[in-house]
Order: structure tokens, then C-alpha cells, then sequence
């Protein structure tokens, strides 16, 4: 099983526009980096996102680059601060490979989660990147495969 952490692209400032939609900029970033992972091997089965507009619309861009024929939806448990928990807790035994589209700090957190506390340093999450994750064990350990840097 792989995950693939998806931090949205950059976003306009709620003074612009309340509801945050990617900036020109960030979808032009977003749109490269699906790509890019696409070219890596992405082929998620489902994408999930949170829901807010700047990470439906890079969940988008990351679904229609990887696989168009994915299941794609908002879920719960992907909000900025939200328990990391929740997510891994959801993951242990999916078979299917699943991306997900959120925020910081929920996602640095989830990735420190799901590689242990020995490798925080490590886990840093690059700001509107993708870091690919794989499980061999049903989602109880998990190693980092790439990442990709905005």
C-alpha cells in the first residue's frame, strides 16, 4: 500500500478572497508537481481531500494527472488541526493505494506519525509538496519513497 501526502498549492489570502482558491502561481505548481509524480509512479485509487477549496482544487489537479478513474471525495479527519490519529487509524489494513490532500499542520504531523518518532528530523514536510509513503504490513510501519519540493 502507498499513501502520497499532498499539501495544497498556494493559496490567495482570505482579504482576496474568503474562500482561498489557488493563487495563479499555485495552481501552475500544483499542476507540475502532479505531473511529476504521475512520472513517479502515482497511481492512487482513492483521493481523498479536505474539503476546503484550495486542497479540493490540488486534489484536482493530483487526480485528474494520476489516475482520472480514481474514487474522488472530501473527507473527515484531514482539517489543519485535526489528530493525525484519526487518519492512521483509517489507513490500517486499506489495501488500496490513497492520496491525500490537506493542510499543515495536520500533515507534517501525520507524516512524523507514520515514521516514528527516531526520524522527526526527517520528517519535515515541504510546504505544497507530496511526500510518497509505502506500508508492507497494513499500514502499521511506514518508510518514505520520494518527495517532491514546490
Amino acid at each position: 500500500m502507498r499513501v502520497f501526502l499532498v499539501h495544497h498549492g498556494d493559496a490567495v489570502g482570505p482579504e482576496i478572497d474568503p474562500r482561498r482558491p489557488l493563487s495563479p502561481e499555485g495552481r501552475q505548481a500544483v499542476d507540475r508537481l502532479a505531473a511529476s509524480a504521475a512520472s513517479l509512479g502515482a497511481r492512487p485509487s482513492v483521493v481523498w481531500h479536505s474539503g476546503k477549496l484550495r486542497a479540493k482544487q490540488t486534489a484536482e489537479a493530483f487526480w485528474r494527472a494520476c489516475n482520472p478513474f480514481a474514487e474522488f471525495t472530501a473527507t473527515k479527519d484531514l482539517q489543519p488541526e485535526d489528530s493525525p490519529e484519526w487518519i492512521r487509524d483509517r489507513l490500517r489494513g486499506e489495501s488500496r493505494d490513497i492520496m491525500l490532500a490537506g493542510h499543515y499542520p495536520h500533515l507534517p504531523r501525520l507524516l512524523r506519525l507514520f515514521l516514528g518518532p527516531e526520524a522527526s528530523s526527517f520528517a519535515s514536510f515541504p510546504q505544497h509538496g507530496v511526500v510518497a509513503l509505502a506500508s508492507d504490513d497494513d499500514g502499521m510501519t511506514w518508510r518514505e519513497e520520494w518527495r517532491l519540493i514546490a
